[in-house]
């Protein structure tokens, strides 16, 4: 079986091939039209993350404080969006719950996305939070309350940057994974990279190509960001704790 890399550098309405595999003014390339889905993947798996981080870490939280309606909190949420699949979660937010909250009509499928990505993510990211807060010595935090620090404070300054340090690798498998389930974009037309591979494989009739270069950029990214939160984890590793020096 031939390859035809070329059809990355053919327009996207004429088909006419483009020097430079760049279009210019109004052209538009099938490889100008994978940078642009590679976008849209990096956008809502990046912002996903953000949720996923903030509703994950406040939840893992209060499923360790003394306060049992925190903790009946936590894990309803937590129980909630980790036992309903990701692709039932998408449906639900773009077509049950804009039915139900009228608001949520005028936000983009974009918004809503990057909402049921992350709220799915952080049931994840909480398990995590909790393990890494519950690894530490109960001393820790007595020794903060011990010196006059509230509980929240004790939490921001003594609990937490210790437990994030512990929970650096599987939250930096959470990342990756956020990169490849955003993949269910498509299911709600966002043009994100599985959305290009389908209809770019359609339109040109080179399935193997589109899904090979869509491939790749997966694994580019989620790469990427295997070896960044690498560096962040030596950078942050403590001594004297499992795997420190």
């Amino acid at each position: 079986m031939a390859f035809d890399w070329q059809v990355f550098c053919k327009e996207t309405t004429s088909g006419d091939i483009i020097a430079g595999c760049i279009g210019h003014g109004r052209d538009s390339t099938y490889l100008d039209w994978l940078f642009t889905a590679w976008g849209w993947t990096l956008s809502v798996s990046a912002l996903a993350l953000v949720v996923a981080l903030v509703f994950g870490s406040l939840m893992g939280i209060l499923r360790t404080t003394p306060n049992p309606w925190f903790v009946r909190l936590g894990n309803a949420w937590t129980e909630l969006f980790r036992n309903i699949p990701l692709l039932v979660q998408i449906f639900l937010w773009y077509h049950v719950l804009p039915d139900i909250f009228l608001s949520l009509r005028a936000l983009p499928s974009f918004v809503l996305v990057v909402f049921a990505l992350g709220f799915f993510t952080s049931a994840r990211i909480s398990e995590q939070v909790r393990a890494g807060i519950q690894a530490l010595p109960q001393g820790q935090r007595h020794a903060g309350l011990a010196l006059g620090l509230t509980l929240p404070q004790t939490y921001r300054h003594v609990l937490l940057p210790m437990a994030y340090r512990i929970v650096i690798p599987p939250l930096t498998s959470e990342s990756m994974n956020i990169i490849k389930n955003s993949s269910v974009a498509f299911a709600v037309s966002i043009a994100e990279l599985t959305m290009y591979a389908l209809q770019a494989g359609e339109e040109t009739a080179r399935n193997v190509e589109m899904y090979l270069a869509v491939t790749v950029l997966y694994f580019i990214s989620a790469f990427a960001v295997n070896r960044v939160a690498h560096v962040i984890e030596n950078r942050l590793r403590v001594p004297g704790m499992i795997g420190g020096k």
